[in-house]
């Protein structure tokens, strides 16, 4: 079975010159790394939400848009975890692509430029039309909520 491949066309800003394109570390990864431009080293608090640059600017295709998610070591090591996850970079969006980060853990930590802090996963986007109606099919769940199946 082939790839699919999506052109992603990309500008790196002037703070994100020495910096590398978010790319995959082995051959079966979904995700792309990014890397932190921070300018100086960035110390994380705990309990502490910043917004980290990455210097990269992107145009997507219509119908794609690129997910942020977390990387595992980060999170399960120091806590530190992407705050509104998964983010999305919409097609339409041409500003410098920040990371919301936040520091979950009980110890500072500390971005350093370079550092891969995220990544970047492209995914193609459906969209809804609404369709108002009577009612709702029935099914075996019906309106069961959350823990409603047990722990």
């Amino acid at each position: 079975m082939s790839e699919e491949k999506v052109k992603v066309c990309w500008l790196l800003p002037e703070n994100g010159h020495d910096l590398h394109l978010p790319g995959y570390e082995t051959v079966g990864a979904a995700g792309m790394d990014v890397e932190a431009a921070v300018r100086s080293n960035l110390i994380i608090e705990p309990g502490e939400r910043v917004l980290v640059p990455t210097g990269l600017r992107v145009a997507l295709p219509s119908g794609y848009e690129l997910q942020v998610r977390p990387r595992s070591g980060l999170a399960v090591k120091y806590g530190v975890t992407v705050l509104n996850s998964p983010g999305t970079i919409d097609a339409d969006y041409r500003g410098e692509v920040k990371i919301a980060l936040i520091n979950l853990g009980q110890h500072p930590y500390t971005i350093t430029r370079g550092d891969r802090i995220a990544q970047l996963v492209l995914a193609p986007v459906v969209r809804a039309v609404w369709v108002e109606t009577a009612a709702l099919d029935s099914t075996e769940r019906n309106s069961g909520g959350f823990g409603h199946t047990g722990v």
